[in-house]
């Protein structure tokens, strides 16, 4: 773990010297510096006054670099097409996919045939309108709706508008993406 690089640089994102930090740790600035300098391994308690005094959570400083946030800008998304869907992908962290799908008028996502998987799903309709059905509830959704469920009872998604239809997908589920949708 580089938690002392971690430090430093928040110490230094916020404008605080050494000398404040110990002041306000009660710390001595040769310990700090050997933390900084990942010579020595500090204590959880130790790590949660400087956690405290840098205001941070005490967990951020645990994580490792590819468990920090991750960014995916706007011309690095990747896109893909899928049973005559477009599918921008905006991000995935775990088991956790939020995506764009565009679909052409009339396609339906699950109509003909029982579909369901694990996890849950939540879907924010941002053009056209579509016909939402899982089990007995059945709803439209235009522009501006939203809806969730438990994805394990089957369900499906419709466009019945005359033009495509977009949607915000948030997906939870270890399921390959071709058997979500």
């Amino acid at each position: 773990m580089d938690i002392g690089t971690k430090i430093r640089s928040i110490r230094k994102r916020k404008k605080i010297t050494i000398a404040q930090m110990c002041e306000g740790t009660g710390l001595s600035k040769g310990f700090i510096s050997n933390i900084e300098n990942n010579n020595t391994s500090p204590s959880i308690n130790t790590l949660n006054t400087i956690a405290e005094y840098l205001k941070v959570p005490l967990p951020y400083l645990l994580l490792e670099k590819k468990q920090h946030m991750r960014v995916v800008r706007k011309d690095e998304r990747r896109t893909s097409s899928l049973k005559n869907l477009k599918i921008e992908h905006i991000t995935s962290k775990g088991p956790l996919r939020i995506m764009i799908v565009e679909s052409p008028p009339g396609f339906a996502i699950g109509e003909d045939e029982t579909h369901a998987h694990e996890g849950e799903e939540c879907h924010l309709v941002l053009e056209g309108k579509v016909l939402a059905e899982q089990g007995e509830d059945s709803i439209i959704a235009e522009e501006g709706d939203s809806f969730s469920w438990n994805a394990s009872v089957p369900h499906s998604v419709k466009n019945i508008g005359d033009t495509k239809s977009v949607i915000l997908i948030a997906i939870y589920s270890d399921t390959k993406l071709e058997d979500l949708l």
